[in-house]
């Protein structure tokens, strides 16, 4: 159940299996292999297994770091059109 904290890619793996449900929506969990689906993202939990990763993002530059920042600027968005319409 450990929760990743960056997106990287896996080079060293046992057996591990992903829960992505937090970006995908998807329920069922994700098979890892260095030498098949080797991308790990952050915000998802390692739900069996092991491995060894090297971080290629981390903060607002990450999956979920670029999720949050759009839907941030979409609530900004909303908010200059409510003051220019009551102004």
């Amino acid at each position: 159940g450990d929760l990743l904290p960056a997106d990287g890619v896996l080079i060293q793996g046992n057996d591990l299996k992903i829960d992505e449900s937090a970006l995908t929506g998807e329920s069922d969990h994700v098979r890892k292999a260095a030498d098949k689906d080797p991308m790990l993202l952050s915000g998802t939990h390692v739900m069996e297994g092991s491995g060894k990763m090297v971080v290629t993002a981390v903060g607002v530059n990450s999956q979920s770091g670029i999720i949050f920042t759009l839907l941030g600027a979409g609530g900004e968005e909303e908010e200059e059109k409510k003051e220019k319409k009551g102004g």
